[in-house]
């Protein structure tokens, strides 16, 4: 047989098709990757990088940040949607708009204003958090700042005045009621503010995020909403306010001919409100362009059907077929993409703590003589088994062992005698296992048993904390070791994390026919770490994440990859400590601290520890109190 080699662990897990070109497998069996899309000369080793997260005394779990791939991925939009209007001959421009709440954390919104500088590629702030997280860290005045959400006076009086300190800021209309308000306080603070229209549209786009496109989709105005809006504008004589059109078909849309309806729709109302006198030139198509999380260039909910290339060229080609007819002047094209900025940017690096495989200890030559007659047709089965047999021997199997069961439930079996029978049955199946897989069509069942056969390999990291949508929505993520791709993995595994949850697991994973329900893993190694990456997890999953088993904040840490392919950290964020995170559910530590030392004293008292005792155990416990929420060597 041919040995084992990087090419076929590189096919194994997708990653080329997945990969944007950021990462690929070298000889040596690491995973390595790319400071811009193809840039494999500059590439560096992500083992490497693990390893020097440990020298400087970082645990996994750990989320690692390339910046390089940040500042890439806004050049390839911002340089995309340029190219494609140079070549339709489009006599308009693109801005760009990040959405905060996509990944809201300091250090990420920072660097997309810095690397978005260039392309004058802005923010949009859903609260008035995210407001005055924008106003804080854009410098950029010719980026816009658009405002989505609902906006109570404080929110509306802080758009108003970072227009009239020069901003860029666009107050968009989402509900009815806000426009009088808007109105009103523009006229207290004598600002002329720059309003938007959130539209409804008919079209919509299949998915998770359905329902945000659409009537009945739950932020917009309907048609005779944006008349009333319109009247009201002209009444006020602010008719010449009104900028932008915008609306949000939803995220993650897999499918190019929906984003393409949604654009011709919009075209019309813009060009409608145009013909109605409002000072339209801005066009915001909102969010939607789609990350392939499995690689399959499909429609598939995790996927997408298009290209960048394609993504642009049919928006700037849907927005020209639409308004030239119209004779109404090209508009600035504004996206909202969040997910496919910082998708790639994020890596989540997770440790392997144990395995437990469904392998039974060897059967004894022969029964016990007053064994059930059960245990006796079960082992007679295993004995019989052949290809020909097999959907027969599987059958009685699972009987006998279900009958074993209701006798142990009665008493009318022993323990002994149950664990014989389980141990019957897995060294039964596991061999059914084997053959099934010389069978032309086996079957639902028999196909199943990989799945029920797969190893649970102990993760070292929250679903719920880290990989929330993987729990919630069922969302594909890229998982794969980042070393030993030199090798062949010969186990099949489930990912159990370590929040004692029974949904604190991931059984679905990327395949080219679909999904399948265990990984490829290998063999762990004596005194070697075994450690996995989940990939394309920049969006969402930090801000989404939750406390569950009080299981904090990853450590963080930010590599910039240099010209001559090496790597320097460029940021550190140590996680949550103990302390931290109960702080969190309002409790206080030093409190408790303090209470726990009067437990102890009074343990003292009582002669149960001495008071050296006392010092140590309370020693373990102020450590505990400032330690990593998660498993430490």
């Amino acid at each position: 047989m041919e040995r084992w080699n990087i090419n076929k662990s590189s096919d194994l897990y997708g990653v080329t098709e997945w990969s944007g070109g950021y990462f690929f497998v070298a000889e040596n069996g690491d995973l390595m990757v790319a400071p811009a899309s193809g840039e494999t000369e500059r590439a560096v080793s992500i083992a490497e990088v693990s390893r020097g997260m440990r020298d400087r005394g970082f645990d996994m779990p750990v989320l690692l940040r390339i910046e390089n791939i940040l500042d890439s991925q806004i050049t390839l939009l911002n340089e995309t949607f340029c190219d494609a209007m140079s070549e339709l001959g489009y006599k308009g421009s693109f801005m760009g708009a990040y959405p905060i709440k996509v990944n809201q954390q300091q250090q990420v919104v920072e660097k997309i204003a810095q690397f978005g500088s260039r392309y004058h590629h802005g923010l949009e702030a859903g609260s008035k958090a995210e407001l005055i997280a924008a106003m804080g860290m854009m410098r950029d005045k010719k980026a816009v700042l658009i405002c989505n959400g609902y906006k109570d006076e404080e929110f509306i009086d802080l758009g108003l005045y970072a227009t009239k300190i020069g901003y860029t800021c666009i107050l968009v209309v989402e509900m009815p009621d806000e426009l009088p308000l808007i109105i009103e306080r523009s006229k207290k603070l004598k600002a002329r503010p720059i309003l938007g229209i959130r539209i409804k549209l008919s079209a919509q786009a299949g998915g998770h995020w359905a329902e945000s496109g659409g009537e009945r989709s739950i932020f917009g105005l309907n048609t005779s909403q944006v008349i009333h809006a319109v009247d009201m504008l002209k009444e006020a004589g602010m008719l010449d306010c009104l900028k932008l059109v915008h609306y949000h078909l939803g995220s993650q849309i897999s499918n190019i001919r929906e984003i393409r309806t949604a654009v011709n729709e919009a075209c019309r109302v813009y060009a409608g409100l145009a013909k109605e006198g409002a000072a339209v030139e801005y066009l915001d198509l909102g969010g939607g362009l789609a990350v392939d999380y499995d690689g399959s260039q499909s429609n598939f909910l995790s996927s997408r059907n298009y290209t960048l290339k394609e993504y642009c060229t049919d928006i700037v080609e849907a927005v020209m077929t639409s308004l030239e007819d119209a004779n109404i002047p090209a508009p600035v094209i504004i996206t909202e993409s969040g997910r496919a900025l910082v998708a790639y940017y994020s890596i989540l690096l997770f440790n392997i703590l144990d395995v437990t495989r469904f392998e039974p200890d060897p059967l004894p030559d022969t029964l016990p003589e007053d064994c059930p007659p059960q245990l006796e047709y079960m082992h007679q089965a295993l004995k019989d088994l052949t290809i020909r047999n097999i959907q027969e021997v599987f059958n009685d199997t699972i009987f006998y062992r279900d009958e074993t069961r209701r006798l142990f439930q009665t008493g009318k079996i022993t323990l002994r005698e149950r664990s014989l029978a389980e141990r019957l049955f897995w060294t039964t199946i596991n061999r059914i296992s084997r053959l099934a897989k010389d069978l032309r069509n086996p079957g639902a069942e028999l196909s199943d048993l990989d799945r029920i056969l797969s190893d649970f390999y102990y993760c070292n990291f929250s679903v719920f904390q880290s990989l929330p949508d993987s729990w919630a929505i069922e969302q594909l993520f890229p998982i794969m070791p980042i070393h030993r791709l030199d090798e062949e993995p010969t186990r099949k595994g489930i990912l159990a994390d370590i929040t004692c949850d029974c949904d604190g697991k991931i059984d679905q994973f990327i395949d080219k026919r679909g999904v399948k329900h265990y990984l490829p893993l290998h063999e762990l190694k004596p005194y070697e770490e075994y450690i996995l990456g989940a990939f394309l997890v920049g969006a969402y999953q930090e801000t989404l994440g939750d406390l569950h088993n009080l299981l904090g904040d990853t450590n963080i840490v930010t590599i910039r990859i240099k010209e001559q392919g090496e790597f320097e950290f460029v940021n550190e964020q140590e996680g949550d400590t103990v302390a931290e995170v109960l702080s969190y559910v309002q409790y206080d530590p030093k409190r408790l601290f303090v209470r726990f030392r009067e437990t102890a004293e009074q343990a003292v008292r009582e002669g149960k520890i001495s008071p050296q005792e006392r010092r140590e155990v309370v020693s373990v416990y102020e450590a505990g109190l400032r330690g990593y929420t998660y498993f430490e060597r």
